[in-house]
């Protein structure tokens, strides 16, 4: 009877909750996985991570070597919406005026007015972040939190939505920086890109074999607008995590803290990222509450540029996603 009354309990917290609606939500997600897949061959988690990041309204970070497409599918995304989109090229000279905006004089009124950069859009696509030097990336900072820039003493506010998706080499190729910390806190994802496999790879030339210029990318379809994006935010937000699994995200984020492979753990800032990110994969898999497997499939991409190994723990070779793997076998997960 109390295990009965437990899942009555359940049962009406999920339609408390808004008894959502799902098929609109996963009937877009399926188009915007399609038009992607006319160019983009493999890169599934690649893709679903992007989407869970759109809906959980949080910036993404791809790494990976050159020439796995990248670049490539961060446009493709941005192209499935009906929204603004700028590119910036971050290079060692780049200024953060060149990235912010800046004071200019107008010489006909004879003042000064503030002239917009690029990210003053929906979806800025930063390609080769740590390309940059800390200067410029520091100019990141106040617009990535709170979606503002102060010039000057005034405060510009973007409009929704305001994404930035941002794409870097492996620290060890040559020409790059390390990013801060704090702006590296900032990004919901560090989703990491590799090779494909041979099966893919044969794909990928067969695909193209008729296509040198790159043509079919023309095809990919607008299919969501600015609209759809923020209801679909609310739907996102309305999905039901259970009081228990609330508290394995908190357990998950805290044992980092004091795990002893570990200089720095995580914020409560993952803990919220890890819950939101969690929300909208469960409903990208047609679901109004969230499982135990939602929470650990989003804890690498949360986690990984969040935490900074002991020195002599990465000499050995322990990755992150180690130590992160080892967290969640350890904690027992909520039945």
């Amino acid at each position: 009877m109390e295990d009965a009354t437990n899942s009555n309990e359940l049962n009406a917290s999920i339609i408390t909750a808004g008894n959502l609606a799902l098929d609109s939500f996963n009937t877009k997600v399926i188009q915007i996985k399609t038009e992607i897949g006319k160019v983009i061959v493999g890169q599934e988690d690649t893709v679903d991570l992007l989407l869970a990041g759109l809906f959980a309204g949080g910036h993404m970070l791809l790494e990976g070597v050159p020439g796995i497409a990248k670049t490539l599918t961060a446009k493709l995304l941005a192209k499935t919406l009906s929204v603004d989109f700028s590119r910036v090229q971050f290079t060692p000279d780049l200024m953060p005026s060149d990235v912010v905006g800046t004071q200019v004089f107008n010489l006909k009124t004879s003042e000064f007015y503030f002239k917009k950069g690029p990210v003053f859009s929906n979806i800025v696509l930063i390609d080769e972040i740590n390309r940059a030097p800390a200067k410029t990336q520091s100019a990141l900072f106040e617009v990535m939190e709170e979606q503002q820039i102060t010039n000057d003493g005034t405060t510009y506010s973007l409009s929704f939505p305001f994404v930035i998706m941002a794409t870097q080499n492996p620290v060890e190729q040559e020409g790059t920086y390390k990013l801060p910390e704090a702006q590296l806190d900032r990004f919901l994802f560090r989703i990491k890109l590799g090779y494909p496999t041979l099966e893919q790879e044969i794909n990928i030339v067969r695909k193209f074999s008729n296509d040198f210029e790159g043509t079919i990318k023309e095809s990919v379809k607008s299919i969501m607008s600015a609209t759809d994006l923020r209801t679909f935010r609310d739907l996102v937000q309305k999905v039901y995590i259970k009081d228990e699994l609330a508290d394995y995200i908190a357990k998950i984020t805290v044992e980092t803290r004091s795990h002893a492979d570990l200089y720095l753990g995580a914020s409560p800032r993952a803990s919220l990222a890890i819950m939101r990110s969690a929300k909208a994969i469960a409903a990208m898999n047609g679901r109004d509450f969230v499982t135990p497997d939602d929470i650990q499939f989003v804890c690498f991409p949360v986690l990984n540029h969040r935490l900074i190994l002991m020195p002599e723990r990465e000499i050995e070779g322990i990755t992150t996603d180690d130590v992160i793997r080892e967290i969640i076998q350890k904690i027992e997960v909520p039945r």
